[in-house]
């Protein structure tokens, strides 16, 4: 059997197979149908219907038709009996042409341009200027794929304007455009190179950047994940709010991913300390409170600097309720011990707080201090606040 003979046994064959797949499909409602009828010399243009967004590739059939001729099967119908287009510029456009066998005996020339100016200077002057496809030798048909590797499809196309010149000096000519666009999946959210950029963009600029280690990754599933749950029209159609809240969340989902979550926490809770030191104590709290705390983030180590801002500011009720929250959440570690003590030395509660000194007086706490050294630490640090002084003495002389 020759290749030839195989080749065309295998498009009819495939009849009947749907041409949807995972990948893409046939966009069978923003088609082009046009029939336009030329005069002896003249010239005249279609432009397509509107492409939809992720138009990778497009098939079009041109017909030229006797006055009583009619085509049996529409390109719609056509490209609907082949099988998932993979291969597309061999398989598809070869089948289209071969099932276009209507056509009436009378040839035109035709070309393809991207924009309406072009095509006005066309009608005007005759010359194909910037045309990015020109067919100057009569046809009587066409079949042809347009992919995104042609002229015609480079940059973001919406349309594609068809101009026909007639062949016949003396007849007129009816000629059909049939124009069939196929939407790549993927490429229908609007994420392309220039689109990702942006995300890198966004990326790029958030605080943790700076932190991490494994830039490139966290910026990749970034990318990624924001692509995965907006189109690129929903995301630029966001408000700020909802934008900087869609950024957080993907930032926060992409780290975990890459696994240094860790020092995303850790920019929220350096710019609370720097809020605190800097006498903006209640915007301190509240971050804590609200990024770490409430979203529930927070480790045992964030209600131990909590506990630490309220004590310093004197408010031990709650300095001492967030202590023992912290405790739930990590029972062996000693330093709420230490802060618990602290809490009850400044609460008149001095025979409880000697109990835990005596209790754990030789432990090493977490910041390798010794509990006696931490203690005079702590100690000077309650004199730069303002905290009373007077038991003091009596706790050191119990570590001493």
């Amino acid at each position: 059997m020759s290749k030839k003979l195989y080749f065309i046994l295998s498009l009819f064959v495939s009849i009947g197979s749907t041409a949807q797949s995972k990948d893409g499909y046939w966009d069978n409602i923003r088609t082009t149908n046009e029939t336009i009828i030329l005069k002896a010399g003249e010239k005249k243009f279609i432009k397509s219907a509107n492409f939809p967004e992720g138009t990778t590739e497009v098939v079009y059939r041109i017909t030229m038709l006797d006055d009583n001729q009619k085509i049996s099967s529409s390109l719609v119908s056509v490209l609907k009996s082949i099988p998932d287009p993979t291969g597309i510029s061999q398989g598809t456009a070869g089948a289209v042409f071969l099932l276009s066998t209507i056509s009436g005996d009378d040839k035109c020339k035709y070309a393809i341009y991207q924009n309406n100016s072009d095509v006005e200077n066309y009608i005007k002057t005759g010359k194909n200027t910037n045309a990015c496809f020109v067919q100057s030798k009569p046809i009587n048909k066409e079949a042809k794929l347009l992919s995104t590797s042609s002229k015609c499809l480079l940059g973001n196309v919406e349309n594609l304007y068809f101009t026909f010149e007639s062949n016949n000096w003396i007849m007129n000519q009816k000629i059909v455009l049939e124009i069939v666009p196929w939407v790549d999946v993927k490429s229908s959210r609007g994420w392309n190179p220039e689109t990702k950029k942006e995300l890198l963009t966004i990326a790029q600029k958030q605080e943790v950047v700076k932190s991490l280690s494994k830039k490139d990754e966290f910026y990749a599933i970034f990318i990624e994940n924001v692509g995965a749950k907006y189109k690129y029209s929903e995301f630029k159609q966001l408000i700020s709010v909802e934008k900087n809240r869609a950024i957080e969340q993907s930032v926060e989902e992409s780290l975990k991913k890459s696994g240094e979550i860790e020092k995303y926490y850790d920019v929220i809770r350096n710019k609370s300390l720097k809020l605190f030191n800097s006498g903006k104590t209640n915007d301190a709290i509240e971050l804590i409170t609200t990024e770490m705390i409430a979203k529930k983030r927070a480790s045992y180590k964030d209600y131990g600097v909590l506990g630490d801002y309220y004590l310093l500011l004197k408010q031990y009720t709650k300095a001492e309720e967030i202590y023992n929250q912290g405790l739930k959440q990590n029972p062996s570690e000693i330093n709420f011990q230490l802060n618990l003590a602290h809490v009850y030395l400044f609460t008149d509660r001095v025979s409880q707080a000697k109990d835990i000194h005596e209790k754990y007086s030789n432990q090493t706490l977490f910041t390798g201090n010794s509990w006696k050294e931490q203690v005079k630490l702590d100690f000077k640090e309650f004199q730069k606040f303002g905290l009373p002084t007077d038991n003091f003495k009596k706790i050191l002389r119990i570590i001493e």
